[in-house]
């Protein structure tokens, strides 16, 4: 599995706006084959701040997501509503184990 943490600080005004884009694109991301989950979480003592929180099946995975329409059209909708620059950070899967993934 190939795990990336992507860390994202959205303008107070703009938090329901990206919510509501990033659950769109969240679905959609799903329905891919090579997503495993993708989990939005938001910060409770600063509502701004989100993890998205994206398990490939496989190292190339993340990169074919970066073409799908969906993702750019996510990617132009909230590039505005960020108060920074998004950061990732990309992890190996210790547990469960790969196969246990669905």
């Amino acid at each position: 599995m190939y795990i990336v943490h992507v860390f994202v600080h959205v303008k107070k005004d703009y938090v329901e706006d990206f919510m509501e884009a990033t659950i769109e694109n969240a679905k959609n991301s799903l329905l891919e084959p090579g997503v495993a989950r993708f989990d939005i979480v938001q910060q409770q003592d600063d509502p701004t701040r989100f993890v998205l929180v994206e398990v490939y099946r496989h190292y190339e995975d993340p990169a074919r997501h970066k073409m799908t329409e969906h993702y750019q059209r996510w990617r132009e909708t909230v590039s505005d509503m960020m108060a920074e620059p998004r950061t990732s950070s990309v992890f190996y899967n210790v547990f469960p184990e790969d196969e246990s993934w669905e």
